[in-house]
């Protein structure tokens, strides 16, 4: 396993009336994040927040090319972004217990916070298709380049990890900064991993590292 320092690339916010940061997506162009009682986007080439949709957003946020979805409690809801609606809503896996949502392979992964796990969901019934189990607490989950990444926030200490999708195994970590820590993550599909911090209500990205010898 590869272990190394996380590179802070650029840090954005406070935001006014924004107490915490607590899900993280991308479109291709802007940042989602949630914030409790709105979900928010932002561009991250300005810095500022462009539009708010008042939606119900306790943790993980993800979209899937067309939808954003997002855990509201022990629900994730599919919403429209363009006009802010909810068109569906399925049961969360961890039943209010979630932290982590991604979309990738046509399906939703969901970390469960506690539980210290991650399922594949079918986003159209929320049944679950398979568990991968972690060591640590997951707070954030998020693919790209075909691997699958998850944020850990435990005893004050939080890093990124990459794992091996069918084991489960820790591939690669970065440990962020003491005091710095991950509620959310999200991939740009580049050479970025934006995360949420929690209750601090800032969003960090991240440098990816490259994959070298694991």
């Amino acid at each position: 396993m590869k272990t190394q320092k996380a590179e802070i690339h650029r840090e954005f916010g406070p935001f006014a009336g924004v107490d915490g940061v607590h899900g993280v997506s991308f479109d291709g162009r802007r940042v989602w994040f949630a914030s409790g009682d709105h979900l928010n986007a932002l561009d991250p080439n300005t810095g500022a927040i462009e539009r708010q949709l008042a939606i119900p957003a306790h943790a993980g946020t993800a979209f899937d090319g067309t939808h954003l979805f997002q855990i509201s409690q022990s629900r994730i809801q599919k919403i429209d972004p363009l006009s802010g609606d909810v068109v569906g809503t399925i049961p969360a896996p961890g039943n209010g217990g979630d932290s982590g949502l991604a979309w990738a392979e046509g399906a939703l992964w969901v970390g469960e916070h506690r539980g210290r796990r991650i399922h594949q969901v079918d986003p159209d019934t929320g049944a679950v298709l398979r568990t991968i189990e972690s060591d640590r607490f997951v707070t954030g989950v998020t693919w790209v380049d075909g691997d699958l990444w998850h944020g850990t926030w435990e005893n004050d200490a939080s890093e990124i990890r990459r794992i091996d999708p069918d084991t489960g195994a820790v591939l690669a970590t970065l440990a962020m900064p003491a005091g710095m820590n991950v509620a959310g993550l999200e991939s740009d599909g580049n050479d970025l991993l934006y995360c949420g911090s929690g209750g601090s209500g800032l969003l960090r990205a991240v440098r990816r590292p490259g994959r070298s010898a694991d």
